[in-house]
């Protein structure tokens, strides 16, 4: 069975969980030809102090 790992700050609701690993799924599906029933998804979700983009920490950046 095909793996999709996404890595991802911290989303705000399960409705978002839920329309990205169909979106993902789908996607994936479509390109591979592999039956969206055979695809797992998972979502890691990183405290916004645990990402860090160009030095500064993510957390502090969503601030300003």
């Amino acid at each position: 069975m095909p793996v999709i790992t996404v890595d991802i700050g911290m989303l705000d609701s399960s409705e978002k969980k839920a329309e990205l690993v169909k979106s993902l799924t789908s996607a994936a599906s479509a390109a591979t030809k592999i039956p969206e029933e055979k695809f797992i998804v998972l979502i890691k979700e990183l405290e916004r102090d645990n990402i860090g983009v160009g030095g500064t920490q993510l957390s502090a950046l969503m601030k300003k």
